[in-house]
């Protein structure tokens, strides 16, 4: 009996206790998205101040789960100072504090501080806590010096040209004159290449230059180039239950001088959030994804709501006198693939209702131009914030400011065809691969197979030369004579025995490349050669280029779609045609590919962002491999290496 009393008293002591604590404290419902820093400046209180009530809150935060929060008003906890004398002076550390700082400031070793504080190992420099400061530096007093004013560089804005851009178009997206943009870029005055990187804003580092006076002409003339060391850097997304210190020791670097790139560190390291670090430093590698085969997952009726924002335009269609429809079919080139994209679609709507997948599909015409659309009003008189998924619409801006209204919703919005980088929106999903990224596949494979890589570029194509030096600085030039010819002594002199030598060949002049081809074809009898080109290149196609040489040295490219001869693919087509009375065309495939992906992901039993995190997929000829961009947004990396055979094929390289 007497054991039951103390069991009861104790239960209501517990009970009295926690409702006391409550009313000292407010509760916050976690909105998926949410970052710690977010939830603590709406509350004034510091990211440590919510952490000390909500130790699980340092793992991640999960969408309705309820925090605790100190009334701001309350007095702050900290952290505990290990146990001192009274001479020991302490510290209360504030934001944008770093150790190298408190170290300078009171005259002690890093070795003493955090002798006198053993939680900095573990926990490292967190705001709000209390430090102890060794007694032997307690008398030292802190030297004023005046901060110096600090200028704030502006920020370098790149735009990479893509195909069919003009000085025109890009000046005008920026709200630049050409005269500017040329300014900017001296080079582009006289073409524009595709794939360039132009500077829009900003001043890109500069050598320096040293300069001498000739006594005798007595006029200043440059010595050569004075080469400084410059430090460029990258960017690394956050993840889950990484601290400040944990960051330190991954880097490798001081957890002050981490601070110092990213001063909102300071405030606590959350997930999903975007740091710079020395491009020098040995990133983690990005897990590669593997590629899984989806099915209905049974026992799953929970219906799912996809919605397609396609540009009929048919308020202009209508309202056209002059036109027939069968004539505005035949001149509008934008239209047409619309209407195949669509149908590609609609057959991939069909094979979900075949398969029994609980989807509602919704199509809307969202009247596009290239910088207005109807998606706002879409979106208002029909909820799509309820939506699952939506597929459009077509032209960037209006992808972007889909994404923009539904990004509180975090609904998934899946761009088909833009290729541009764009602004980022974390629920923004772009399913064609970057430039870069497809060029990064290509050297991605040839390193997986231990080659030696070699690249002969012509001395017009500045941007792949930019983009070889920038982003693939192991790959060796073959040095070109000095009217611009190629040196095939030296192209030789660069092969490597017992393994594969890859040439990069980029160029557009004919004698480049039956000179590239001759002297790889008849160095084959000593060394593994292969020829790879980055992008399509049409002088390889004219009747001057020997296309069984082509074959021979099996020349490999990246695409971003393959020609899928399989079974399953000649299915699809034969149904297609059976009901459009037409084979599919490139777009009808990939408003298949998408659509029917789409809808598959969201039959999982899961959000389609948690399947776009952890499966890729392929369907008839696209691939779906999406990562996370660092500043936001997902972006498709599925690429497809491919390869002319000896037997005249195109075939996949694996």
């Amino acid at each position: 009996m007497m054991k039951y009393f103390i069991t009861v008293c104790m239960a209501c002591l517990f009970f009295t206790f926690s409702v006391s604590s409550q009313e000292k404290n407010l509760t916050h419902k976690v909105v998926k998205g949410e970052t710690i820093t977010q939830i603590a400046q709406k509350y004034k209180v510091t990211p440590q101040d919510i952490y000390q009530l909500n130790p699980d809150a340092q793992s991640g935060l999960k969408p309705n789960s309820v925090l605790l929060i100190p009334k701001s008003s309350a007095k702050k906890t900290t952290v505990a100072p290990a146990k001192t004398n009274s001479q020991a002076k302490t510290h209360l550390v504030i934001a944008k504090e770093t150790l190298f700082g408190i170290k300078k400031k009171y005259g002690v070793s890093d070795e003493a501080l955090k002798k006198a504080n053993p939680f900095l190992e573990k926990e490292g420099l967190q705001i709000g806590q209390t430090l102890v400061i060794p007694s032997n530096a307690a008398t030292k007093t802190a030297i004023a010096t005046a901060k110096p004013l600090i200028v704030k560089k502006e920020a370098v804005v790149y735009h990479e040209v893509l195909a069919k851009e003009t000085k025109y178009s890009i000046a005008k997206k920026y709200g630049i004159t050409i005269a500017e943009l040329e300014k900017k870029n001296p080079e582009v005055v006289s073409n524009l290449p595709v794939g360039y990187k132009l500077i829009i804003k900003g001043n890109a580092p500069k050598l320096d230059k040293v300069f001498v006076i000739d006594s005798k002409k007595e006029v200043a003339k440059p010595n050569p180039v004075k080469v400084v060391a410059t430090i460029s850097y990258v960017n690394y997304e956050v993840k889950s239950k990484e601290t400040l210190y944990s960051l330190s020791k991954m880097f490798g670097m001081r957890q002050e001088e981490l601070l110092a790139l990213n001063p909102t560190l300071a405030y606590g390291a959350t997930e999903g959030m975007v740091l710079k670090v020395p491009s020098t430093i040995a990133m983690p590698q990005e897990s590669k994804k593997t590629y899984s085969s989806l099915s209905k997952k049974s026992g799953n009726n929970d219906r799912k709501k996809v919605v397609l924002l396609m540009p009929f335009n048919m308020n202009t269609i209508e309202g056209d006198t002059i036109n027939t429809t069968a004539m505005r079919l035949k001149k509008d080139k934008f239209l047409n693939m619309t209407l195949d994209f669509y149908a590609g679609a609609m057959f991939a709507i069909d094979s979900a209702k075949q398969l029994g997948l609980s989807i509602d599909v919704s199509v809307f015409d969202s009247q596009e131009t290239k910088n207005a659309s109807n998606v706002a009003a879409i979106i208002k008189e029909n909820n799509l914030e309820n939506a699952d998924a939506i597929i459009g619409p077509f032209y960037q801006s209006n992808v972007e400011k889909t994404a923009e209204l539904l990004n509180a919703n975090q609904v998934p919005v899946i761009s088909p065809l833009s290729k541009d980088i764009g602004k980022a929106f974390s629920n923004l999903y772009q399913t064609i691969p970057t430039i870069t990224a497809v060029k990064n596949a290509m050297f991605d494979y040839m390193r997986s197979k231990e080659g030696n890589i070699i690249a002969v570029v012509d001395k017009k194509k500045e941007s792949v030369i930019q983009y070889i030096k920038e982003n693939q600085k192991d790959v060796r030039f073959s040095a070109l004579n000095a009217n611009g010819t190629l040196s095939a002594d030296n192209l030789k002199s660069l092969f490597v025995k017992d393994k594969i030598n890859y040439v990069v060949m980029e160029t557009g002049n004919t004698s480049m490349i039956k000179a590239t081809i001759a002297t790889m074809m008849n160095a084959m009898a000593t060394y593994k050669v292969q020829l790879v080109i980055l992008e399509p290149n049409e002088t390889l196609d004219t009747d001057e280029i020997n296309f069984v040489n082509l074959t021979k040295l099996k020349l490999m490219y990246p695409s971003m779609t393959r020609d899928n001869e399989s079974a399953e693919a000649l299915q699809f087509e034969n149904s297609f045609k059976k009901i459009n009375k037409i084979f599919p065309s490139t777009f009808a495939t990939r408003g298949f590919d998408i659509t029917f992906d789409t809808m598959m992901r969201l039959s999982q039993g899961k959000t389609y962002q948690e399947m776009a995190d952890a499966t890729a997929t392929e369907q008839v000829d696209n691939k779906f491999e999406y990562y996370k961009k660092p500043d936001g947004g997902y972006t498709n990396k599925g690429v497809y290496i491919l390869y002319y055979d000896t037997d005249l094929t195109i075939k996949e390289a694996k």
